[in-house]
């Protein structure tokens, strides 16, 4: 495989090469736009280095294989585009239920349905976080530059491994179209599976350990023999309707996501210390709302930036914090308001919305429009 270290990169194949980073070595997907080049960039690359690739029938196969995959021990990946992301929800929800280790990826694109194929939106934030049914978290994460594409990629996997839980990487079609100049790290982390440390008569691969400690997935294969289902089910895996076990079970789900939010949810704050207003803003739209800030403080006006980079956990706590200092909240966003309804949610003050659902990315001049005719 090429060396890929100060260059001139395209936002889906810094995804692609981020996967390879991690030590993804299966992908299973159906080639959908804005999407398509992660798969045609994989199709290449992954068999190079002993990888298995396969282009699938559906989405939904894809997102079983990549399940398939990680329960044999192979760190996995699909991606996709709106309606190729419905499809796959019920298979992301079989994957949060039996806490099995896979990225997807989802590159998105006007809608809903089938809707714009090539023009970019963000339309799927809150299907990211509730299209699958049931209570369960999810992690999802938001970048906004070709280099995120590949080191919050990198990201992904080791969360995934870490929490024993699907991730979502939530672009926009911009920021997977997008070319620009980059230096890849020399030095990144990966986080493999940990082996387990007991012996396969004792290993409950959902059993509820002491401090939250996350009972590591033993492959298939590896001798450790184990029931895999979605229903609830006890520490051992097999379906059980026994109300103290089916508590035990949602609870995890819940809380090895929850008590660990100070290491799993990344912000960015850009002139906010002193900010009357603060942006809030993620993906694509965050490079305007950033220039839009840089506007506004030339003329005077105290505007600052949060940037979610984690959007699922939801930064609340960091808003909250924020909505102390600042007077009124601006969420510029390519839908009508899916994260405007959380800041809503969150913070007691003001909250005005930018939006745009026409394909095209949001202007700084049309937040500046927003921030200059909204009297404090």
């Amino acid at each position: 495989m090429k060396k890929y270290k100060d260059i001139v990169l395209h936002g889906n194949e810094a995804c692609a090469l981020g996967a390879l980073a991690a030590g993804m070595r299966f992908f299973a997907g159906y080639p959908i736009t804005p999407s398509t080049e992660i798969a045609e960039f994989l199709s290449v690359e992954l068999p190079k280095i002993g990888g298995t690739f396969i282009q699938m029938e559906d989405e939904i196969s894809s997102m079983g294989a990549i399940i398939g995959a990680s329960l044999a021990g192979v760190k996995s990946m699909t991606a996709t585009s709106g309606p190729g992301f419905s499809l796959m929800q019920e298979n992301l929800g079989f994957a949060s239920m039996a806490e099995i280790p896979c990225v997807l990826v989802n590159v998105m694109r006007g809608g809903p349905s089938t809707g714009m194929p090539t023009r970019p939106s963000q339309g799927d934030v809150m299907q990211s976080r509730w299209g699958t049914h049931g209570p369960h978290p999810i992690i999802v994460l938001s970048p906004q530059s070709v280099l995120e594409c590949y080191t919050l990629t990198i990201h992904a996997f080791n969360l995934a491994e870490k929490y024993r839980s699907p991730v979502i990487m939530l672009m926009d079609g911009l920021v997977g179209h997008m070319w620009e100049n980059v230096q890849l790290p020399e030095k990144i982390e990966v986080i493999d599976r940990p082996e387990p440390s007991v012996p396969p008569d004792w290993y409950n691969p959902y059993d509820d350990l002491p401090g939250g400690e996350i009972v590591p997935l033993v492959p298939f294969g590896d001798g450790y023999r184990y029931h895999v289902t979605g229903m609830v089910h006890d520490k051992s895996g097999f379906p059980t309707l026994v109300h103290e076990e089916v508590e035990q079970c949602l609870d995890k789900l819940i809380y090895k996501i929850k008590n660990n939010l100070h290491d799993i949810i990344r912000i960015e704050e850009y002139m906010l210390e002193d900010a009357d207003i603060c942006i809030v803003a993620h993906g694509s739209v965050a490079r305007s709302a950033r220039e839009a800030v840089n506007i506004a403080r030339s003329e005077g006006l105290k505007v600052g930036l949060l940037r979610p980079i984690t959007l699922w956990p939801f930064p609340r706590f960091h808003l909250e914090n924020i909505s102390k200092r600042v007077k009124l909240f601006v969420v510029p966003e390519m839908n009508y308001g899916q994260v405007y309804g959380e800041v809503l949610k969150s913070c007691p003050k003001r909250a005005v919305r930018v939006t745009r659902v026409d394909g095209e990315l949001i202007t700084p001049a049309q937040i500046m429009e927003k921030i200059e005719g909204t009297a404090l």
